[in-house]
């Protein structure tokens, strides 16, 4: 088992057929589930999963709703866009790795994360810091 780091290929042919839409306020939802180190999530995930999701106090499956904090825009020759932090209180669980989908389109995978090695809260607050929204930082870039 493995999670692998990268923007979903199933993601970039959506992309190019119209079916993600990231404008803030009137695209589509998008949430961000957490997995354990047991899952296998990776370029070829397609869909969200609940094979090897996180199981724990605060955590409910299917994850957070997130919110997107830059609506698609661009600098240069790279698009970009990303969510505002996230957030999971009073949590106790591990993980290791997040996917981010679109639950208003058939659950289509986005991308996934590794977080390097398993992360753990036991009675606290887990959040997922998106990095700066900007051409070289942004959570979702494509040049």
């Amino acid at each position: 088992m493995a999670i692998s780091q990268s923007l979903c290929t199933s993601f970039k042919v959506d992309l190019l057929s119209g079916t993600q839409n990231f404008v803030s306020g009137t695209g589509n939802t998008f949430k961000m589930a957490l997995y354990t180190s047991s899952a296998t999530l990776g370029a070829t995930t397609t869909a969200y999963t609940t094979s090897s999701e996180v199981v724990g106090t605060g955590y409910t499956a299917g994850g957070n709703t997130l919110s997107v904090s830059v609506s698609p825009t661009s600098s240069g020759t790279t698009a970009y866009l990303s969510f505002t932090d996230t957030s999971w209180t009073s949590a106790t669980f591990t993980c290791r790795g997040a996917l981010i989908y679109n639950s208003t389109n058939s659950n289509k995978a986005v991308a996934v994360f590794d977080f390097g090695s398993d992360k753990q809260v036991i009675g606290g607050t887990f959040t997922i810091t998106f990095p700066t929204a900007d051409s070289t930082s942004a959570v979702i870039r494509i040049a």
